[in-house]
């Protein structure tokens, strides 16, 4: 079984108001994509990595991440695309040999290789799977102007987070409705499929550390 992880690390990352994009910042002297990656690199499950990242960073990438760190499954390092999701179709068109695709935001550094083992297993039965935890709040649905139109019961919502993983016929052949659609309001791969209707998404447990750091709280 060929497993490629497509590591996105295109994100500039405003919302950390850093001069630099937030996978490029460093936690206890490491960069915070040295660290996600290595969870990869280390993984018994991953075969390859596909890295995605802005076009003035690909040589710092190879230089001082990948060869620095001896990523020997880091094939290819491309430029990413204006969304996130033009980021997830490059990536996907770099890994079609892979049987299945993990796809992985560069800023969530504390993966799990049980959290990576238990996706691998469940995208095998279910083609589609997202890795998120149960919601610890109450969430309320709310129109333009603020007022609540709808309370879902908290047991059937969940906070997403990344690896979501795919078979790659699945999230190739979803990716593709979507671009000759021209689908707005995409903000993840598993709403891709979702769109697609080729399959349903499966949610995997992940971890309440698991964490996507975004702004200087999460980074502290």
């Amino acid at each position: 079984m060929n497993i490629c992880a497509i590591v996105l690390a295109a994100g500039n990352g405003k919302r950390m108001g850093a001069d630099i994009p937030k996978q490029f910042l460093k936690i206890n002297g490491e960069y915070i994509l040295t660290k996600t990656l290595r969870v990869f690199q280390e993984s018994s499950v991953i075969s390859d990595i596909v890295l995605v990242t802005g076009e003035e960073w690909i040589d710092f990438c190879h230089d001082e991440i990948v060869g620095k760190e001896g990523f020997s499954k880091v094939r290819h390092i491309i430029t990413g695309g204006k969304e996130r999701y033009d980021s997830s179709y490059a990536g996907i068109l770099q890994c079609p040999n892979s049987d299945y695709v993990f796809i992985h935001d560069a800023a969530r550094p504390y993966i799990t290789e049980e959290i990576l083992i238990r996706t691998a297993e469940e995208v095998q039965k279910h083609l589609a799977v997202a890795v998120g935890v149960p919601s610890k709040d109450t969430i309320k649905i709310v129109d333009d102007d603020g007022f609540v139109t709808d309370t879902p019961l908290r047991k059937n919502v969940w906070n997403i987070q990344t690896p979501q993983a795919f078979s790659y016929s699945l999230i190739r052949a979803a990716y593709e409705i979507m671009l000759e659609e021209g689908m707005q309001g995409i903000t993840d791969d598993a709403m891709v499929v979702e769109a697609s209707r080729l399959s349903r998404v499966k949610l995997v447990m992940g971890a309440y550390t698991n964490i996507k750091i975004t702004t200087p709280d999460d980074l502290k």
